[in-house]
């Protein structure tokens, strides 16, 4: 056979692949391999005996442990240590299809992908997590790691956050929170009460001014917290600032420009440091999609966590529309519904699997300090332990630092919890 036929026939043989791998199924596919997907592969294919066709759809090469990022922005925790390879924490019975997700076509029960395939699937769980709306603030993408401008809300960018703080001589910083739904409620004001701490042991708290400024009405949802970081704030004499979204960042003033969310009445602050919090939102390929609601979340019954149209569907997580803070905490409480409600479905069965809308946020006051919050659907404290935690202790601030994250690599992701 001459080299020209084996060329034309090798190079066949690659298109006839490619064509047949245009089109992929499997029996439940989960988007997104975050806490909330890794964590429902793994129950889904724990055990001798499942036999479960399960795929995860994710672009990342890396998976975060993001409720550390807060303690690495006060110097407290190993950036390095939030972060492994997706390729390690993806179940060993699990297919991993490292691409993502630009189209879902739940009539056709199929989603289209960046790389053009086409994924079919029988049951399918969203959880794709959130976007973080970093050019809903003029200038701060360019601003981001420069000239006291800093954030805990990426990989990259939290390390600036203690460079600042722990660099810092005095003057105005600046702690910002916007009004949207944010992963976990309480981070922007953690971040806030440990430079406080550390600018008091430094020595420059006496010329800081520190301001907490917020596009929420309140410190907290629930009340028996919120009195507590009210007297937080107090002790701490932080100039609190409610109802106000940052705008805009001016580097070459170095002034914040914040709007106020009913009057729309700007207000300019000079800041020596300034960390942000960006607006987030549901990521444009799930708020355009028909699986949305509304306001662009997955669509979801908030105790079966099933699609309200689609059966076969289920979401839970930063991306569904749970009436709940987005933490891992409640991710930890959604996965054993999703995944029981689903084998009930896969088997014909009725669903009686609920979720109460349990989500936990341990507030962190200072170093060594923390609330564990801990509460429900109806803002009513649910608590783990047989004591008020409605109070700063050591001990859960030992349980942030080194139990949870634990319970995150060799629980969560393991199936085990």
């Amino acid at each position: 056979m001459s080299s020209e036929v084996i060329e034309t026939t090798e190079n066949n043989n690659v298109h006839d692949l490619q064509q047949a791998a245009a089109t992929l199924h499997h029996q439940v596919v989960i988007v997104g391999g975050g806490a909330a997907g890794i964590s429902v592969a793994a129950k889904l294919t724990k055990g001798w005996f499942s036999d479960y066709d399960v795929a995860v759809i994710d672009p990342s090469d890396n998976h975060y442990y993001q409720p550390a990022w807060t303690l690495v922005g006060g110097g407290a925790y190993r950036r390095e240590a939030t972060r492994r390879d997706e390729a390690s924490v993806i179940p060993p019975d699990v297919e991993w299809i490292q691409d993502a997700v630009v189209k879902f076509e739940p009539e056709q029960n199929q989603i289209k992908t960046r790389d053009g395939l086409t994924i079919e699937y029988d049951y399918l769980v969203v959880c794709a997590g959130i976007g973080i709306k970093w050019d809903a603030i003029t200038g701060l993408k360019d601003a981001l790691g420069k000239d006291g401008v800093c954030s805990n809300y990426s990989f990259e960018s939290v390390g600036s956050t203690w460079e600042n703080i722990r660099n810092f001589q005095g003057g105005t910083a600046i702690f910002t929170q916007p009004d949207t739904g944010i992963k976990c409620g309480g981070a922007p004001q953690k971040i806030c009460y440990l430079a406080d701490d550390y600018f008091r042991k430094a020595g420059v708290r006496d010329k800081t001014q520190v301001i907490f400024a917020s596009g929420s009405g309140t410190l907290f949802a629930v009340e028996e917290y919120r009195k507590v970081l009210d007297r937080v704030v107090e002790r701490k004499n932080i100039d609190t600032r409610f109802n106000y979204n940052l705008v805009a960042i001016c580097t070459d003033s170095k002034e914040a420009i914040f709007r106020h969310v009913e009057t729309g009445e700007e207000m300019s602050i000079y800041y020596d440091m300034i960390h942000v919090t960006p607006p987030m939102g549901p990521p444009d390929f799930i708020a355009q999609s028909p699986l949305a609601d509304q306001k662009g979340w997955v669509d979801v019954d908030k105790n079966t966590l099933q699609h309200v149209r689609y059966p076969n569907v289920f979401a839970l997580g930063d991306s569904s529309n749970l009436p709940t803070s987005k933490t891992a905490a409640a991710i930890r409480k959604q996965a054993p519904v999703v995944v029981k409600n689903l084998k009930s479905l896969i088997d014909g069965k009725q669903l009686t699997a609920n979720y109460n809308g349990y989500t936990s946020c341990p507030l962190v006051t200072g170093y060594g300090k923390l609330v564990l919050a801990e509460f429900d659907y109806d803002k009513h404290p649910s608590e783990t332990f047989p004591f008020s935690q409605a109070k700063e202790r050591w001990s859960m601030w030992l349980l942030k630092k080194y139990f949870l994250p634990f319970l995150y690599w060799k629980g969560m992701l393991k199936g085990r919890t």
